[in-house]
C-alpha cells in the first residue's frame, strides 16, 4: 500500500452514468484517485465495474457525467484530442494471453504502443523494450517468444510492460491476478507495488476478492447494481 500525498486528484470521476439500451449499468458514480494511490473497486459480476473502467478509458463514452484526468475533462474531447491522453492512462486486463496477439513476438507487442504514439526509434527502441522487460522481472530474451511460449504469470508481466511503454500516470487494472494460479498472484502484486513506489503511478484496481483488495489498496469502493459506496 502506498503513501499518498495531499495533492490534486489524478483521476476525478463525477456523476458517471452508463446505459446499455434501457438499462443503467453505471448509476451516478463518483470517485477520485491521487498520484501514487490505489483505489480498489469491488463488487459481484455484472455490477458495473468493467463498464466503469471502459468509460474512464473513454473506450465506451458515458451517457452523462465527467471524467477528469490530469486536470483535463475527457468526455467532451474528440478522438484527436484524446489520443495523447490515452497513452498516459493504460489498461491491464484479466486474461494475460487474450491481451497479447498470439501472432506477435513479445518484443513487438511491447513496442506497438511506441509505434502508435509515433515515438519509436529504431536505434534506441530495442533497448527500451529490453529495459521494460527487465523492469517487470523478465529476461530480455523473453522478447523473442510468443505468448503461448510463456507462463500465465510471465504473460501478465509482459502485458504490464506493454502498458508501461508510453510512461503512463494511471493503470486501470481489471482483475489483473484472478486468472493466475495463487502461487503467481503474490509476484504480480509485489511487482505492481514496486512499480507504483518507483514511478508514482495511480491504480484503479478492479477485483471481486474483498480480502485481496483490502490488503492491496489504499481505499475501497464497493459497487452493487451500478451504484457505489466507499470505505
Amino acid at each position: 500500500m502506498s503513501h499518498v500525498s495531499d495533492v490534486n486528484p489524478l483521476l476525478d470521476v463525477r456523476d458517471l452514468v452508463v446505459r446499455h439500451g434501457t438499462r443503467t449499468v453505471v448509476d451516478h458514480v463518483s470517485f477520485d484517485i491521487s498520484p501514487g494511490e490505489t483505489l480498489g473497486l469491488i463488487g459481484p459480476s455484472g455490477c458495473g465495474k468493467s463498464s466503469t473502467a471502459m468509460a474512464v478509458l473513454q473506450l465506451r463514452r458515458p451517457d452523462s457525467g465527467e471524467v477528469w484526468f490530469d486536470g483535463q475533462e475527457l468526455t467532451a474531447m474528440d478522438e484527436r484530442r484524446l489520443r495523447p491522453l490515452r497513452q498516459t492512462m493504460q489498461p491491464v486486463f484479466q486474461d494475460p494471453y487474450g491481451s497479447l496477439s498470439p501472432r506477435h513476438r513479445i518484443r513487438d507487442a511491447i513496442a506497438e504502443p511506441l509505434h502508435v504514439q509515433g515515438s519509436w526509434d529504431r536505434t534506441t527502441g530495442p533497448a527500451r523494450v529490453a529495459e521494460l522487460l527487465e523492469r517487470v522481472g523478465l529476461d530480455p530474451t523473453h522478447g523473442d517468444r510468443r505468448p503461448h511460449e510463456l507462463s500465465g504469470g510471465q504473460c501478465q508481466r509482459a502485458g504490464i510492460a506493454r502498458a508501461l511503454a508510453c510512461e503512463p500516470k494511471l493503470l486501470i487494472l481489471d482483475e489483473p491476478v484472478s486468472a493466475l494460479d495463487p502461487s503467481l498472484r503474490a509476484g504480480i502484486l509485489n511487482l505492481l507495488a514496486e512499480l507504483q513506489e518507483r514511478l508514482g503511478l495511480g491504480y484503479l484496481f478492479i477485483c471481486h476478492d474483498r480480502a485481496l483488495v483490502r490488503h492491496f489498496c489504499d481505499r475501497v469502493a464497493e459497487m452493487r447494481d451500478g451504484r457505489l459506496s466507499s470505505s
